[in-house]
């Protein structure tokens, strides 16, 4: 049975707002009386209204997390599902509880649904348009971002830098000994697509391989699904044999893994024939065989990290850093390299 602050009070002896003020922390109250109502609530198993508690508190130790994107899978996707893991493992442990929305229209209503829920701060996850960054500003909520970016100097944001992971991938398969590259880029308005497809090239020209030459074909993907990286590989699978590509490298790993798998029901040996590199470390490219090659993203440390920064914006703290951008590495898997 769920007592209230009234029954509470009457098993102690005492008033609703000295019992309140025992309950709340707030006001004084002699260590008589404290015990006194501690034991009420003890017996009754008194848990105190969240709402009433709010009202005392100002906080209602609820954070959102919204995802922006237009295209499944969303939550289930390898790289958000990992970051929503990390902001639900830590908001636990600093005492949030988490609501999450999914916003495919990126519009405004999924942020109304979060200020009418009173959240304490906003993850917003993914890249998402101005107004939306606006209309967050104006009801002057903590908030911060995630795997997105921005020109607004005000937001705090949580990036892997995608274009150095890009580049150490290119000097990766060049130094493996591959001089002609056949690229499947996720969508070009995706910001780590787009950087990590910058990073792959302009390394490859200050390693002497022109991506305007026949040396390098870069095909662009409209999504970055397992699905489009079979399809497109499918379609360009002459010209990748008769050019004489002998390394691959896709934006991310579901693109990679779509294009391998096509590419090993062909009878395509790999690597010795062709090697096959993709991004982002997910689970899944570890238990494919052959293993995949890809650069690692610290899924991990950026929804971790989110959350401990958004917790010290909603305590007040400020001086914080505006853009925490997160290094990447090679792994190094049997696509590449063969047995090990």
């Amino acid at each position: 049975m769920n007592h209230g602050l009234r029954e509470l009070a009457q098993l102690a002896g005492v008033s609703k707002s000295t019992a309140s003020r025992v309950i709340s922390g707030s006001g004084y109250a002699s260590p008589e009386v404290r015990e006194r109502v501690m034991r009420a609530a003890e017996s009754l198993s008194y848990k105190p209204n969240a709402v009433a508690r709010a009202m005392v508190t100002k906080r209602t130790n609820n954070i959102g997390v919204i995802v922006f994107r237009e295209k499944l899978p969303i939550v289930s996707h390898p790289l958000y599902g990992t970051i929503i893991d990390e902001i639900l493992l830590a908001s636990e442990v600093r005492g949030y509880s988490v609501f999450l929305k999914t916003d495919k229209e990126m519009s405004l209503r999924s942020t109304d649904y979060m200020l009418e829920q009173r959240v304490d701060g906003l993850i917003l996850v993914s890249r998402l348009r101005k107004n939306v960054i606006d209309y967050v500003k104006r009801f002057n909520i903590p908030y911060v971002m995630v795997n997105g970016s921005t020109e607004d100097p005000d937001v705090i944001h949580f990036v892997s830098n995608d274009e150095a992971g890009g580049g150490r991938a290119a000097e990766y398969l060049h130094g493996l000994g591959h001089r002609r590259f056949f690229i499947i880029a996720g969508p070009g308005e995706h910001r780590s697509h787009s950087l990590r497809l910058q990073g792959f090239t302009q390394r490859l020209e200050q390693l002497g391989v022109s991506s305007s030459s026949d040396k390098v074909s870069i095909v662009p993907s409209p999504e970055s699904s397992f699905a489009c990286g079979v399809r497109l590989m499918a379609e360009h699978y002459n010209a990748f044999r008769q050019e004489g590509y002998t390394a691959l490298f896709m934006t991310n790993d579901m693109l990679a893994l779509g294009a391998m798998k096509f590419l090993l029901d062909m009878g395509v040996r790999i690597p010795e024939e062709a090697a096959v590199m993709g991004y982002d470390n997910i689970e899944l490219g570890g238990m494919y065989s052959p293993g995949l090659s890809t650069v690692s993203v610290d899924a991990s440390g950026i929804g971790r990290d989110a959350v401990e920064i958004l917790d010290k914006l909603i305590q007040g703290e400020a001086g914080l850093p505006r853009l925490i951008e997160y290094e990447s590495e090679v792994i190094p898997r049997q696509s590449t390299q063969g047995k090990e």
